[in-house]
């Protein structure tokens, strides 16, 4: 049995999905909206950002799938995204970016942008 949550998993289970370059096609393209925040560990700004978009999981549970990405480690798709500074939020739906927040927001503008395409 695998120890990776599938994206369906995480649009119930309230929790962000761990993204990489192998799952991240796959997950964007689900029927709901996607989350994905861009990441790295030695970011401070990220970790400002890691428990609004833990409550973002939650909130949207069921509704959204709200995932990460460490871009150290998938520098692939940050690239491919044009991701050139971190924090990055792209909201993705039926696979195309929709929406991007760059750097630190405070919670309710990330819940109200996520809430546009629920």
């Amino acid at each position: 049995m695998s120890s990776q949550r599938s994206a369906a998993q995480a649009a119930s289970d309230g929790k962000p999905l761990t993204l990489t370059d192998a799952n991240f096609e796959q997950t964007i393209h689900q029927p709901t909206p996607v989350l994905v925040d861009f990441w790295a560990p030695w970011c401070g700004p990220c970790r400002m950002v890691a428990p609004s978009v833990e409550k973002l999981a939650q909130e949207f549970a069921g509704r959204a799938i709200v995932g990460k990405l460490n871009v150290d480690e998938n520098p692939m798709t940050a690239q491919r995204y044009r991701v050139m500074s971190i924090p990055t939020l792209i909201i993705f739906k039926n696979g195309q970016p929709v929406d991007q927040i760059v750097g630190t927001q405070p919670y309710p503008v990330l819940q109200q942008r996520l809430a546009k395409f629920v």
